[in-house]
């Protein structure tokens, strides 16, 4: 599937990987994990890109945030009350359960569009930082 292989965007998106790498992780923990879920990572473990460029950069994570989670729960609703024929009240506490385990999910997705706007995939940016860093050494 070419949506989700390495070099695309969503790649980086979905599996919360460096925008610039795909290989390094952007959060310290997973994002099932309680302990630290808004914790990112100052820079790449890969290629030392840094994920904190300017003050204030991700505010703009949270449009995106706000854009897409009012568009999935319109979407959610209409499915569940219109097509399934869900009564309002079923509909809604079923998407009020899945935002409640997923508000994490939907802060880091939110991160890394934004992100993933400003950088793009380099295949060689791992062997550029590791032939960086052993010409300093």
């Amino acid at each position: 599937m070419a949506f989700l292989q390495k070099g695309s965007k969503s790649y980086s998106i979905f599996y919360l990987k460096c925008p610039r790498c795909q290989e390094g992780e952007m959060f310290e923990t997973g994002s099932w994990k309680m302990v630290k879920p808004f914790d990112m990572l100052n820079r790449c473990p890969k290629c030392n890109l840094n994920y904190y460029p300017e003050p204030g950069y991700y505010y703009g994570s949270m449009f995106i945030s706000y854009i897409w989670t009012g568009w999935f729960c319109l979407l959610f609703i209409a499915f569940f009350h219109w097509f399934l024929g869900w009564g309002q009240t079923a509909a809604f506490s079923l998407l009020g359960v899945f935002l409640i385990f997923n508000f994490v999910y939907i802060f880091r997705i939110s991160r890394l569009m934004w992100i993933n706007i400003n950088y793009r995939y380099d295949p060689k940016a791992i062997e550029k930082y590791e032939a960086n860093q052993a010409g300093k050494s």
